[in-house]
């Protein structure tokens, strides 16, 4: 056989081989993204979101394909991502802002490490602490130092305080009122999970106390009564014995008159009472006085 039918014998076998292996190309191509000699790709175009904020992600992938003879086809692939894929949520959400303030460095240390690595509070840096929610204050014991920083604190309206105390002394209870501390909680108690239930109570308006000294609290809170208040006609309240009776005879529904007979009070005394009541509380009229009274426990 001469060379040029050899030439034309080869570039025939090549002919009728050449389909084949395109179509396994192509095979290739719709079975793994790969073979084509140029193919462009587009992967998922959301990406599922954990977490809050930002969820919707979109990537976009370019897959170029170099095909053999054979019809094998090497891949190489780039991917590029754009979006969030996972949501990260910003802002506070239901977290608590938190100031502290401790005598030393290593209270300060170990409270702020307890709270840190809790996701539901937010440490407020000390140049902020004015926006807290909840200020705590750390000490070994009720000092001088301490009620002064705790009156201070009682000034804004904005946070409430909560006091964690190595030793707390039975006559430290009227100061701890004085200065307006809602929340006790002593240091040798103070695990993470008390102290995470201590600023979250306060931050909903509730007191937190160890079940001794509320037993105290409520002895002394006795005692005033009986001693001071009652001799003098006061209740704890803001209304006195005598107000409480008249607007409690309102929301019985008697008039002036008949409060009158029943309180043994003229009936002047009566208008001149309810007057002074809605006068100091800021009320408008006498149903403004029982609703207010009703819903602050006062009768």
């Amino acid at each position: 056989m001469t060379t040029a039918e050899t030439k034309i014998r080869t570039t025939e076998r090549g002919q009728y081989r050449r389909p084949d292996a395109v179509q396994r190309a192509a095979r290739y191509t719709t079975g793994a993204g790969a073979g084509a000699d140029t193919g462009t790709g587009t992967g998922a175009p959301t990406a599922p979101a954990t977490g809050t904020g930002t969820s919707a992600g979109t990537v976009t992938g370019t897959v170029t394909g170099m095909g053999a003879r054979t019809g094998m086809g090497a891949l190489t692939g780039t991917a590029t991502g754009t979006g969030t894929a996972a949501g990260v949520g910003t802002g506070t959400g239901g977290r608590v802002t938190v100031a502290v303030y401790a005598e030393d460095l290593i209270l300060q240390t170990g409270m702020v490490h307890q709270l840190r690595m809790r996701p539901e509070i937010e440490l407020i840096p000390e140049a902020e602490a004015d926006r807290a929610q909840v200020s705590l204050v750390v000490v070994d014991m009720v000092d001088d130092q301490t009620v002064q920083l705790l009156h201070r604190l009682q000034r804004n309206t904005s946070t409430r305080t909560g006091l964690v105390v190595g030793f707390f002394e039975s006559g430290a209870l009227q100061t701890m009122i004085e200065c307006g501390v809602a929340a006790v909680l002593r240091r040798g108690e103070a695990d993470q999970d008390r102290l995470i239930h201590l600023v979250k109570a306060m931050a909903n308006g509730e007191g937190v106390l160890p079940g001794d000294l509320l037993g105290k609290l409520l002895d002394h809170v006795s005692s005033l009564q009986r001693t001071v208040l009652d001799p003098r006609g006061l209740t704890l309240s803001t209304l006195t014995a005598r107000e409480a009776e008249m607007i409690r005879l309102v929301s019985e529904g008697y008039d002036t008159a008949e409060i009158a007979r029943k309180t043994s009070y003229s009936e002047r005394t009566v208008k001149n009472v309810l007057h002074e009541v809605a006068t100091r509380l800021d009320l408008r009229n006498r149903a403004h006085a029982v609703g207010y009274a009703m819903r602050h426990g006062l009768i």
